[in-house]
């Protein structure tokens, strides 16, 4: 009895390292990148991101600290956001979409 319970033990910790060990992997950074592996140049990606914006300077700084944190920045002038979701994802305090 006390064999099995080890047993049992043994392989739910086993389930648990290798669950985390595959959300580790997973939650690395995906997208648009130049190289992969290396850092992204996020100043000549943000800028071909806003060429077309109104306001360039206020995007290029959203997109700068987007790029920053994310290290991806969707192709194109705009949309494309299932090409880098973490850019997809972040917010601002009013809930609004904080990368352009």
């Amino acid at each position: 009895m006390a064999i099995s319970k080890a047993l049992i033990a043994s392989l739910v910790l086993c389930l648990l390292v290798l669950d985390f060990a595959q959300a580790v992997q997973t939650n690395q950074p995906t997208g648009y990148s130049p190289a992969a592996g290396k850092p992204m140049e996020c100043g000549g990606a943000c800028a071909k991101r806003c060429s077309l914006s109104s306001r360039p300077n206020l995007c290029k700084r959203a997109c700068g600290t987007c790029c920053a944190r994310c290290q991806c920045v969707p192709p194109g002038t705009s949309g494309n956001y299932g090409a880098c979701p973490c850019y997809a994802t972040m917010t601002t305090r009013e809930n609004k979409r904080k990368c352009p």
